[in-house]
């Protein structure tokens, strides 16, 4: 009998010590991602107008062997902020900053006045309807670095993916408020890969798991590079139907371009850059409509050509120089103390985006078809948007790739409405729903910013767009 009560003594000592071990170690990993919460916080950004929503900025490191670190700015949501989701904000390039894209001049809260100085409210932020989360992705955009050199000259698909992961996860510990908070991702252009490659991350990661670790519910992207095939066959498509080419330029680049390979032929590349060189104009190919930037830039504004997918790097939006005023902004010492940025001396400026990561991207996943296919069958809900003024990656790009998907249609074609105005015109098809923004360019919330508020909100509540 003495020898039960022993074991039973014995067994709840163990049981009471190790709960205890367990309750203090819970306890002080919850103080310390309060504690970094704490270090995170923006006080306020140099010339930034009074507002009652709260801020946060700072590195999260994703790989300790290379030194890689990725920049974050959440920007928490105006009203309600602890019963609205978690949207994460990605801008592509591959290689320019969602800070000054996303955050900057489309859907963030604040815009940059003309001489860099000061700051006002955007009035149609999606920080009103979700806690928005910026994300400099991959490392070398932006304030994100890397202590390995090497890491800049060979980027690609695959580690970006990994490494957003890697923050996604890492980022929810510090915040763990937000750890079981409705997730969606959103972005443009080439984030059309880093938004479903990412994705398909969580989703395979919460597979892995019996409970899900990231509640991903689905994802938003616009004017997003799909398919290396249709997107191009479709932005040459738009060149022409818009008047951008000649008769002649069109059938030269249709005969001897084989979107289909990898690398192109002299042939290709001479009909290409004669239409672009010769027949375009200065315009802005984001923007067909809208004035172009008159004000010299440091930026290169030259033709980039990525994996047969006809891109060119951005240098201007609907303000056509609104890139410049960020650039001035952002490399302002006290504004980069206010944001905890740059703490480690990056041996460069700040700039929109990354010309070394874009000359030297490595992989780059041909089509995103297949994986679409893979999260409609999971479930997720996915939209897909399209400024109708954007000769990068046009409509009819993104209408071409859709269209191999093959999926049934559940509301057919019409008009959707903002604001008395027909918005755009959208289809709902079983998995996916595709919309285009009227009058919008390539960045859709900056063109366009009520429409594109609009969409952000039907998205959110899983309703069809209005019809009227």
């Amino acid at each position: 009998m003495a020898t039960t009560q022993r074991k039973r003594g014995y067994f709840s000592f163990s049981f009471f010590f190790f709960f205890s071990f367990f309750f203090f170690s819970l306890v002080s990993t919850i103080e310390g991602a309060l504690n970094q919460q704490a270090l995170d916080r923006i006080v306020s950004l140099p010339g930034q107008p009074i507002v009652k929503f709260s801020q946060f900025s700072g590195y999260v490191t994703v790989n300790e062997e290379h030194g890689r670190a990725l920049f974050y700015w959440l920007t928490e949501a105006s009203i309600d902020s602890s019963r609205k989701p978690l949207v994460l904000w990605l801008n592509g390039g591959p290689g320019c900053s969602s800070i000054a894209y996303g955050a900057t001049e489309e859907i963030g809260p604040f815009r940059v006045n003309r001489t860099g100085s000061s700051l006002y409210l955007n009035k149609y932020s999606w920080n009103k309807e979700a806690n928005i989360l910026f994300l400099e992705s991959p490392a070398g955009v932006g304030f994100s670095y890397t202590n390995t050199s090497s890491d800049l000259k060979d980027s690609g698909d695959k580690r970006t993916a990994q490494d957003a992961l890697n923050f996604l996860i890492r980022w929810f510990s510090r915040f763990p408020q937000y750890k079981y908070r409705a997730f969606y991702i959103s972005g443009e252009s080439y984030a059309g890969h880093y938004v479903p490659q990412l994705a398909k991350k969580i989703h395979d990661y919460n597979k892995a798991h019996s409970k899900p670790a990231i509640n991903l519910k689905g994802f938003l992207v616009g004017n997003a590079v799909t398919d290396n095939h249709y997107d191009s066959v479709g932005t040459v498509t738009y060149w022409w139907s818009h008047a951008m080419i000649s008769d002649e330029a069109y059938r030269s680049i249709m005969a001897h371009c084989n979107f289909t390979h990898v690398d192109s032929s002299p042939p290709c590349d001479h009909a290409l850059n004669y239409a672009m060189n010769h027949e375009f104009g200065n315009i802005d190919q984001y923007s067909i409509y809208t004035p172009t930037c008159t004000v010299s830039s440091t930026n290169n504004t030259g033709a980039l050509r990525l994996k047969n997918t006809l891109l060119r790097r951005r240098t201007y939006g609907f303000d056509p120089c609104t890139e410049n005023y960020a650039e001035k902004y952002y490399n302002r010492i006290d504004v980069q103390k206010a944001m905890h940025a740059n703490t480690t001396g990056i041996p460069y400026k700040w700039t929109a985006c990354s010309d070394v990561l874009i000359k030297n991207w490595k992989d780059s996943q041909f089509s995103m078809l297949p994986t679409y296919k893979e999260l409609i069958a999971a479930g997720l809900r996915i939209w897909v948007f399209s400024g109708d003024t954007d000769s990068v990656v046009p409509v009819t790009a993104t209408r071409f790739a859709l269209n191999h998907l093959n999926l049934t249609t559940k509301t057919r074609w019409y008009p959707w409405y903002s604001g008395g105005e027909v918005g755009g015109w959208t289809e709902v098809y079983q998995g996916l729903t595709f919309a285009t923004v009227r009058g919008a360019g390539h960045e859709v919330p900056l063109f366009q910013p009520k429409r594109a508020f609009g969409l952000f909100r039907s998205f959110l509540a899983g309703e069809e767009l209005p019809m009227s």
